[in-house]
């Protein structure tokens, strides 16, 4: 498995490209691209609709690891669960780009935007607002608000969002989710939830003339990569993983 894996119960790869026109809905031209996927992966035997348009290929989720491939009216994305590594699923995402302007007739023009996704689950019965709290703490104007007497947290999920140029096309964000409600306080009824840890690099707009999705994915990759590895582990995956474990 990735060596990422290791900082959580589950690790995933996303790559999303959103178009700004509707993508093309023929049944011919669909399922051919799946077809030239399944050429590649032949594991990736599941096939299905859901509503609102859309479409999508996957192995069989019970491997524990699977890739997975989906198109919208205006979106593709593609995404590899618990991959044995990074580049292991790079070269899936890679494979749906390289064919998105032949069998979708994607142009370098028609990119609203493109981003890679590197997200990490944890499986905890709990209140996972406190967990955060405990993990990572707050900022410091919001800690005292937190030891007030009596007081319980029930929504607390940290984010930020960078800009990584002057134009702000390029851009980051880290995220968490957590999936704990109100009611799950009032009534001490935890069920066991993920809560989850999102790494996204995105960039806006058309292609720059000589760029292509593959390159643009390629650089907004080596910013997830360098973003966790310098950052996110040591400062919010490790903590969360060592407080789960005491508790």
């Amino acid at each position: 498995m990735s060596r990422y894996s290791s900082y959580s119960d589950d690790f995933y790869i996303n790559m999303n490209l959103n178009t700004e026109m509707e993508l093309p809905q023929s049944r011919e031209t669909l399922l051919h691209f799946f077809e030239q996927i399944q050429k590649q992966y032949p594991s990736m035997r599941n096939f299905y609709s859901r509503e609102r348009g859309e479409f999508v290929l996957e192995e069989d989720k019970d491997r524990g690891n699977y890739r997975w491939t989906s198109v919208e009216p205006r979106r593709v994305c593609s995404g590899f669960v618990n991959p044995h590594s990074v580049d292991e699923a790079i070269a899936q995402h890679m494979l749906v780009l390289e064919l998105i302007p032949y069998s979708l007739s994607v142009s370098p023009l028609d990119c609203e935007s493109l981003n890679v996704m590197f997200g990490f689950d944890y499986t905890y019965r709990g209140n996972h607002n406190q967990l955060l709290v405990d993990a990572l703490g707050v900022i410091p104007a919001f800690e005292r608000m937190a030891e007030i007497s009596g007081t319980t947290v029930i929504c607390n999920e940290p984010s930020i969002q960078l800009a990584l140029d002057e134009d702000c096309r390029l851009q980051c964000r880290l995220s968490v989710e957590t999936r704990t409600s109100a009611y799950h306080v009032r009534t001490g009824d935890y069920p066991e939830e993920q809560l989850s840890v999102y790494l996204t690099a995105r960039r806006y707009g058309s292609l720059d003339p000589g760029e292509t999705y593959t390159s643009a994915m390629k650089r907004l990759t080596e910013i997830c990569r360098d973003l966790v590895d310098n950052y996110v582990i040591d400062h919010v995956l490790r903590p969360l993983r060592q407080t789960i474990s005491i508790k």
